[in-house]
């Protein structure tokens, strides 16, 4: 059941990260699937309600660049997602799609370090912002144990576009030594290399 095992995949992905680098202190969201042009995820506070009118936050996840970039680098993603819900509970977010130097700090505690450019060199803080793993953090303790307990993204976008192809050959995490999750899974598994077929992006 290609839905139960998607969502079930990112369910598991984020109790996982929650525990090991937010001492279980999130609340529950809703982890949807959004092909948002030129971003990899958002988060967005309060975004659903249910029948009773309680609200819960949402995580999107773009499933285009899932087979083009390394796992490691869409676990990143969903974390980048989750510190902005962390600092929307138990901080003060920046105004707009401002990342302020409060979540840019807690990118940083847990193992992630914000770039601009997601390089060494880019600019900790701004409206568009990328990351990178830190070498011996929190975030890539936590990646590999995860991965160590065989878990994986089941299902692929077989029609990422071509610079969702570039971005996972650009990626840092690329140049993470002993660790699983470091190449495109389009690169190293050949059934999905076989079904994936990257496109040229087009402007309607």
């Amino acid at each position: 059941m290609p839905t139960r095992a998607t969502y079930s995949e990112l369910q598991q992905a984020y109790e996982h990260f929650n525990q090991r680098l937010f001492d279980d202190a999130l609340p529950h969201c809703l982890i949807t699937l959004q092909r948002e042009k030129r971003t990899c995820g958002y988060f967005s506070a309060a975004r659903f309600a249910s029948l009773d009118g309680s609200t819960t936050d949402e995580i999107a996840l773009n499933p285009a660049y899932f087979a083009a970039v390394p796992i490691i680098e869409t676990l990143q993603t969903l974390v980048h997602e989750m510190a902005h819900l962390w600092q929307h509970h138990f901080g003060k977010p920046g105004r707009g799609r401002y990342h302020n130097e409060e979540w840019a700090a807690k990118m940083e505690a847990i193992g992630l370090m914000p770039s601009s450019t997601g390089r060494p060199g880019g600019k900790r803080t701004g409206d568009m912002m990328a990351d990178y793993a830190i070498a011996g953090g929190p975030f890539l303790g936590a990646c590999e144990q995860l991965l160590t307990d065989s878990f994986q993204i089941s299902w692929y976008d077989r029609f990422p576009a071509i610079e969702h192809v570039l971005s996972g050959q650009w990626s840092m995490a690329t140049q993470l030594q002993g660790m699983a999750g470091t190449t495109p899974p389009m690169a190293t598994v050949p059934a999905l290399a076989q079904a994936v077929r990257p496109v040229a992006h087009t402007v309607p």
